[in-house]
């Protein structure tokens, strides 16, 4: 169910919009005063998470929401750097502005249970504009076919599952899902679709969590299937996603040393690239 309320979108503030379940959950209440520093309190929500800790995605997008906030603008660019992992749980988020300019905002925020830090972002946030011409575009949107030939989410029946995946309607590429079924496609990469499973737009903020909320790439390869917990997570921001599944690709070249990379494209239903993003990781163990 959602509510109606002031909330703020990509570029400000906009009246009597409806509230989705991921805005309710990535919202934090700002303290009075703070100057230049800026505290939130907030929450890390249930269902949200696999396996008891919270997605990391959807961390760096619970703090880029406050920092986004402090910034009056929409991110740009957002990297997180991951300490500990975070169960349900109440939160605080300091906000710190680094470099407060005409055109853009740089801040850096702490994520915090209790005295732990979580998660330490710094992000650069400004106003896209739509006008902008294109100069290059050297590349297209992956072949992925239509959202509703897509592999539906797993059933009961193949065992537990994440909490978070009742929180979206992801749909994988045929084939790419085979690591469910101890039959892994060989290639370390995932593709398909993103939405939300109330249907909710989604917005600059919420790209932060798209980009890590498929499986990773690596499940497709000989690697257990398995916790892979992220130590960095960037996201480029290239625009605001058109109405629509988000067409999604990410893949691993290199897995060795106990750690991977994951690159990611996100693409909207106008074909248009709206996101990237990298990440480091550590491989997956039994």
């Amino acid at each position: 169910m959602r509510t109606r309320t002031d909330v703020v979108n990509r570029f400000g503030p906009v009246a009597s919009e409806t509230i989705s379940e991921f805005e309710r959950a990535i919202r934090s209440v700002r303290r009075a005063g703070g100057d230049p520093t800026v505290w939130f309190d907030g929450a890390v929500r249930e269902g949200w998470d696999i396996g008891g800790n919270a997605n990391g995605g959807y961390l760096l997008a619970l703090a880029g929401r406050a920092m986004a906030e402090v910034a009056g603008r929409a991110p740009l660019t957002v990297t997180g750097h991951y300490l500990a992992p975070a169960p349900a749980g109440p939160c605080t988020i300091e906000v710190r502005p680094v470099r407060v300019g005409r055109r853009m905002a740089t801040m850096s925020a702490t994520l915090r249970q209790g005295d732990r830090a979580i998660i330490e972002v710094l992000g650069t946030f400004a106003e896209q504009s739509a006008d902008e011409p294109s100069l290059l575009i050297d590349g297209e949107p992956p072949a992925i076919p239509a959202y509703e030939e897509c592999e539906l989410p797993p059933g009961a029946d193949e065992g537990p599952l994440p909490a978070i995946n009742d929180r979206l309607a992801v749909r994988l590429r045929p084939g790419d899902g085979g690591f469910r079924t101890d039959q892994p496609s060989g290639r370390a990469e995932i593709g398909g679709w993103f939405a939300f499973a109330d249907g909710a737009p989604v917005d600059a903020v919420g790209l932060l969590l798209v980009a890590d909320a498929l499986a990773p790439p690596v499940f497709n390869t000989e690697l257990p299937v398995g916790w892979v917990p992220t130590l960095e997570l960037t996201v480029h921001v290239r625009g605001v996603p058109a109405p629509g599944p988000l067409r999604c690709w990410f893949r691993s070249r290199f897995i060795f040393g106990g750690l991977l990379e994951e690159d990611g494209e996100i693409w909207d239903s106008s074909g248009a690239l709206v996101a990237q993003s990298r990440q480091l990781a550590l491989t997956p163990r039994e």
